[in-house]
């Protein structure tokens, strides 16, 4: 009998929209499998930019399934930067995902960029590989900003400005922002400092940059650095013809000793949660190396991530407790983006005004508008209360990714997942993890060979950034990565 003239119609659980079909889902998968198939159409372009999706209520009403499914589909593109809640317009496709290259033997001519030997320019060719899952480390919730609560901030600044402050300004940084990082390093980092102690600067980098040209006036040369220490902030250095002398790291943090028998005038440490092991620099170390600077040492405090703890107290900054002999860095790359490229050194008084010459040769000062919007976010509470968002959010992505490590890497041990916005795995000796990095990458998962991080020798290993996935992402690349261990 043809269908077509019978009375009780089947229901389909298929939607015209994108010809999606609930019936192709496993089973306790759909919303992985929705996200998936949103994804994959966003990808090859059928859902282009600009392009709405359907209303969460009527495309659970086509596929026949609970409208949390959908929800949940859209919130994890959202917090994939893919798609953003537009109020009455919707919900709008504003990024295409990247697409993982295929292996090279699978493609005639495709190369992996070459990672075993990193030059300067190893970070900007990284970060231009595509790649399914990045895990760069030292990136935050990016799809967090508050976009919502910046607009506001930005809009109670510009209505009040006056038209002077468009104007050439104070290149150590505007007087508001200046006054709310005071706030801020008093109640997060038990720093007590005037506002006329703190210095704006282009993030650390720039911090780094403003360093090596007071030590060069001075004629040092060289800067002893933590081993393992950040690739990024050595060729900082290097680059400005500071030679990085190695120090070793341990369970306890830097070996102060060692420090001690190097000569080396100046340290720079990462002591609330070193990078990339995420080791505290403990209690007796601390005083060491406070003695080593009371004795005629200079110590540049990288407070990189201190924000960002979960299961251990709190680790006051090293300049709480030495004012003479720190130059204290931070910034709100880790906290909010590193796209604002807004951070602040609390130089000792006797190089506050050298710092602030070589600030002013080097731009005459950051951007004011950023600077007042900051200033504004932080007096009104809005950045602490990011601040606790946030860190739900990256406690649920750690511990994702520490259960997955655990389910499919038994072999790795993991360091650091205390605090911070990244996991340290090493293995057994005789991986080559440089190798393993590359093979992830041609398999589109973005990730840092420890070895880059390190001048002595050191167990393999990887520095895994969570913060910016889904614990779906997470789990899939540590579930990709076990399957290229040898």
């Amino acid at each position: 009998m043809d269908r077509s003239n019978r009375g009780d119609f089947s229901r389909t659980n298929g939607a015209d929209f994108l010809q999606l079909n609930a019936l192709e889902a496993p089973p306790g998968g759909l919303a992985d499998w929705l996200t998936d198939q949103l994804r994959a159409a966003i990808s090859d372009g059928r859902l282009a930019i600009g392009s709405r999706l359907p209303s969460s209520r009527l495309l659970a009403a086509e596929l026949q399934v609970s409208r949390g499914v959908v929800t949940e589909a859209y919130q994890r593109l959202t917090e994939d930067g893919q798609v953003s809640g537009r109020g009455r317009a919707g919900t709008v496709v504003v990024a295409a995902p990247a697409v993982a290259p295929a292996p090279p033997r699978a493609r005639s001519g495709s190369r992996v960029p070459q990672i075993d030997a990193p030059g300067l320019d190893i970070f900007d060719t990284l970060r231009a590989a595509p790649a399914r899952i990045d895990l760069t480390p030292g990136v935050p919730d990016l799809a967090s900003f508050p976009r919502a609560a910046w607009l506001r901030s930005e809009r109670a600044v510009l209505s009040n400005l006056e038209a002077s402050a468009f104007g050439y300004g104070d290149p150590s940084g505007t007087p508001e922002l200046r006054a709310a990082v005071s706030t801020w390093l008093a109640r997060y980092r038990g720093i007590t400092a005037t506002p006329d102690e703190v210095i704006i600067v282009a993030g650390v980098a720039q911090a780094i940059a403003l360093l090596t040209q007071l030590l060069a006036a001075r004629g040092i040369t060289e800067i002893a650095v933590e081993d393992p220490s950040s690739l990024g902030s050595r060729q900082h250095l290097e680059e400005w013809q500071l030679r990085t002398r190695p120090i070793p790291v341990d369970s306890s943090g830097l070996q102060v000793d060692v420090l001690r028998k190097s000569g080396a005038r100046v340290v720079m440490v990462t002591p609330a949660h070193h990078f990339p092991t995420g080791v505290v620099l403990e209690g007796e170390r601390r005083r060491d190396l406070l003695q080593w600077a009371a004795d005629g040492g200079l110590i540049f405090e990288d407070d990189y991530d201190a924000e960002h703890r979960y299961d251990r107290p709190p680790i006051p900054a090293l300049r709480s407790m030495q004012t003479e002999q720190v130059i204290y860095a931070g910034s709100i790359s880790k906290i909010l983006a590193p796209a604002l490229r807004i951070g602040w050194i609390v130089p000792p008084a006797q190089y506050r005004d050298e710092f602030i010459a070589l600030k002013r040769r080097a731009d005459l000062g950051n951007a004011a508008l950023p600077q007042l919007t900051l200033a504004h976010l932080m007096n009104s509470g809005e950045l602490e209360r990011q601040l606790r968002y946030v860190h739900r959010r990256h406690r649920t992505r750690r511990d994702a990714m520490a259960t997955a490590i655990i389910n499919y890497l038994p072999t790795a041990t993991v360091h650091g997942a205390a605090a911070g916005l990244h996991l340290t795995i090493t293995f057994p000796s005789g991986l080559d993890d440089v190798a393993l990095a590359t093979a992830a990458l041609a398999a589109g998962i973005k990730v840092h060979p420890l070895s880059w991080h390190c001048q002595l020798p050191h167990a393999p290993g990887l520095v895994l950034g969570y913060a910016a996935r889904t614990p779906t992402d997470l789990t899939q690349a540590i579930q990709t990565l076990s399957t290229l261990l040898p």
